[in-house]
């Protein structure tokens, strides 16, 4: 029970990481924070003249500041850099939603985010969702496969949406806001002293433990 006495779990950060430019106004990442408080933008040098490094920098900041390991919502270049920051941080978070995730060898890619080519191809070392649009001219949908197969991510195709931003009309995005909620709801950071519970129950009681548990 969260301390107001409501009787709801109280909810996990979220830090949002906007690509190039910073998501504006109509950005459904914008609308998302003005109605959640615990969503945080993370806070690089510069939106239009994005550097890898520092972006991810400043992502590593806002993980550390966080109160608690937070889930990470990124659009575009933001899914580039948290895909170079996970190869390098120590840090934990509950997850990843990864939204749009360009192909930094694609004829659309900004010259300016030029640092953020070449991200990992290895797994990010947490759970993560990556939602794809099937005519995005940033990325083909090859592309997002291989990226869910690389990272190993589950991969949602939310229809045909464009670059999934302000321009393609979608307001708060609700699809996309369900979406991140049902991924949130089965994220877990498991604790070291129950894994050494784990370790020391005897089968038959783990065993019986999980199949008491509703389906």
């Amino acid at each position: 029970m969260d301390e107001s006495g409501s009787g709801r779990a109280r909810s996990a950060q979220v830090i949002v990481v906007p690509g190039i430019g910073g998501s504006g106004e109509g950005h459904w990442q914008t609308l998302w924070e003005r109605d959640d408080p615990t969503m945080v933008r993370f806070s690089p040098a510069s939106w239009d003249a994005p550097d890898r490094d520092d972006w991810v920098e400043a992502l590593e900041r806002a993980v550390a500041d966080a109160a608690e390991p937070p889930v990470v919502v990124a659009h575009s270049l933001g899914c580039l850099a948290v895909a170079h920051w996970a190869a390098a941080t120590r840090l934990k978070v509950r997850g990843a939603f990864l939204v749009a995730v360009p192909d930094p060898e694609g004829p659309a890619f900004p010259a300016a985010a030029r640092s953020f080519a070449a991200p990992p191809a290895t797994p990010l070392g947490f759970p993560a969702r990556l939602v794809a649009s099937r005519d995005d001219p940033y990325a083909t949908l090859a592309h997002a496969r291989e990226r869910a197969r690389q990272w190993q991510a589950s991969l949602v195709l939310a229809g045909s949406l464009g670059h999934i931003n302000a321009e393609s009309g979608l307001g708060g995005w609700t699809q996309g806001r369900d979406l991140l909620e049902s991924f949130r709801q089965g994220t877990t950071i498991e604790r070291p002293a129950a894994r050494r519970r784990a370790a020391r129950m005897p089968e038959a009681q783990r065993w019986l433990r999980a199949a008491s548990k509703p389906c």
